[in-house]
């Protein structure tokens, strides 16, 4: 049975896009996918809570290990408050932990994908500007999600699966209106897939730290981290046919290259897809301010309704 990626309610404790292009057509409607069961209560729990429940999981064990071979703690004793206290305090210290933005990178790695829309006629490296984005799975059949002006007007598409593994792809619907694209890989890693968890963005709020995963400038998988910067934005590119609305503003770094990419949460959950960088200047680099769409909009447009 195809996985199609889980939903979570859970809250966490420009003038350039990547490229100008814009693209009116609208390819064919892909099917209404199934529903996603949600997580029980207690999965959710489990989820929030990931890290402080193993944090003091391990410290508890240390502390005990640590007691019995020191033989500070008489035959007998019932561990008391002021053991656990001292235990996890000795974990802190001594143990270094990833940060919440490494752990959200890679919770949500093996759905990103690196995209490549190959231009009529050409001989050697896609343009970066023009020809290579990012994209994540949402469903485990092969199902991506990607900005329309990363593959528009390309004569085909190729991805790229965290494996290394390459795949040409078919765009089986556009969403101008949203600058979203979803292709269908034709062929799928020999181990499968693993389709990105998707949150929804309605306890979102300015503040709430975020990651943004994708390929700037070809390279990557690169990962960035800010916080959202403002809700319910709109932009139109200098060159854009079309104003885009109700977007994620955030100030995680995003160049050409991260368009279609995945805004992260860090839970490691996706929340909007990266699809412009505000920039008033001709450089066409990062100033602080990206926009991405929100999660909703794209999963809607492909039959997936959580809520």
């Amino acid at each position: 049975m195809k996985r199609v990626a889980l939903y979570s309610s859970s809250r966490p404790a420009a003038s350039e896009l990547d490229s100008p292009q814009q693209a009116e057509a609208q390819a064919p409607v892909l099917p209404a996918l199934p529903s996603a069961n949600p997580p029980t209560a207690r999965q959710s729990f489990v989820k929030r809570h990931e890290r402080p429940l193993l944090l003091a999981a391990g410290a508890l064990v240390a502390g005990l290990a640590a007691l019995a071979l020191r033989g500070t703690a008489p035959a007998g004793r019932p561990l008391t408050q002021a053991d656990i206290d001292k235990a996890v305090l000795h974990t802190l210290s001594t143990k270094a932990l990833p940060s919440a933005a490494a752990r959200a990178a890679e919770n949500v790695a093996p759905a990103v994908v690196r995209v490549r829309g190959v231009e009529p006629g050409e001989r050697g490296d896609a343009d970066l500007d023009e020809g290579v984005g990012t994209g994540v799975v949402i469903v485990d059949t092969g199902v991506i999600l990607t900005n329309l002006h990363v593959v528009s007007g390309s004569e085909k598409v190729v991805v790229e699966f965290a494996d290394g593994t390459e795949s040409d792809a078919a765009v089986i619907k556009a969403m101008p209106e949203n600058d979203l694209a979803v292709l269908q890989a034709k062929s799928l890693p020999k181990d499968g897939l693993t389709a990105a968890t998707l949150r929804s963005t309605s306890d979102l709020k300015p503040g709430d730290e975020v990651v943004a995963v994708g390929f700037p400038f070809g390279i990557g998988p690169s990962v960035s981290s800010g916080v959202v910067s403002g809700l319910e934005r709109e932009f139109r590119s200098q060159h854009g046919k079309r104003t885009l609305t109700n977007l994620i503003q955030f100030d995680a770094a995003a160049n050409p290259g991260n368009s279609g990419g995945p805004l992260v949460t860090m839970d490691g959950e996706v929340v909007g897809i990266v699809t412009a960088i505000l920039n008033p200047g001709r450089e066409r680099t990062f100033i602080g301010i990206g926009f991405a769409v929100p999660i909703e909009n794209a999963a809607a447009g492909v039959g997936i309704h959580p809520f």
